[in-house]
């Protein structure tokens, strides 16, 4: 099956791997599990699982977001790292550059979230029936026109860095569903990276920490 000329040139690295689990460091442009349509079968999970036969989704990352990945080997590590995810026994950090000088130097965004069945696959914000969404964020550095930030969501939602993003007032830059405004050049990427990852290894109980460079 060709792959589009984004998909072609998108890598997808083995940062670390052990018989129960496999870290990628996926680059933008590519899908993390198969799209709907024979064009969007090339992806982080189809790649993984040439390598790896039983490689398993444990999480997902925006196609347009680069960064720190988890696969499990196997069904029962599906489950065990799952089950951290849905535990929120997982730390993640993302880094974003966002529009505008954002004016504080840390905060906390609790603003629920939903999708809209209209438009998918548009996120938006609904406090009343929207599902509980957090993150923490701090600043990193600003500059004239943008600002860098380290974002920690306590929460796991459909676009939450970026609806989050938006709420506060600073779009992250390359966003092309939530920020109107954005006029940077990106490259055809969005500013979103997935730093790191932090978690218990369920087999092995060991602290694991993996890291993937910022290209932005």
């Amino acid at each position: 099956m060709p792959r589009s000329s984004a998909a072609a040139e998108a890598r997808c690295d083995i940062l670390y791997r052990d018989e129960h689990l496999v870290v990628i460091d996926k680059s933008p442009g590519l899908l993390s599990v198969p799209g709907r349509g024979p064009d969007k079968q090339d992806c982080a999970a189809s790649r993984l699982q040439a390598l790896v036969s039983d490689a398993r989704v444990v999480h997902r990352l925006d196609c347009a977001t680069s960064g720190v990945m988890l696969f499990a080997i196997g069904a029962d590590m599906q489950r065990a790292l799952s089950r951290l995810f849905h535990d929120r026994e997982v730390s993640k950090e993302y880094v974003a550059l966002v529009e505008g000088r954002v004016s504080d130097h840390s905060g906390t965004i609790d603003i629920a979230v939903r999708g809209d069945p209209a438009s998918r696959p548009l996120q938006v914000i609904d406090k009343l029936n929207g599902k509980s969404a957090i993150t923490r964020w701090e600043l990193i550095s600003r500059g004239r026109s943008a600002s860098r930030l380290r974002l920690l969501p306590r929460t796991g939602r459909t676009h939450q860095l970026r609806v989050h993003c938006m709420a506060l007032g600073h779009p992250i830059i390359g966003d092309r569903l939530y920020n109107n405004n954005d006029s940077g050049n990106t490259g055809g990427r969005m500013m979103l990276h997935a730093a790191s990852l932090r978690f218990t290894h369920p087999a092995t109980g060991a602290d694991m920490l993996f890291e993937a460079a910022c290209e932005f």
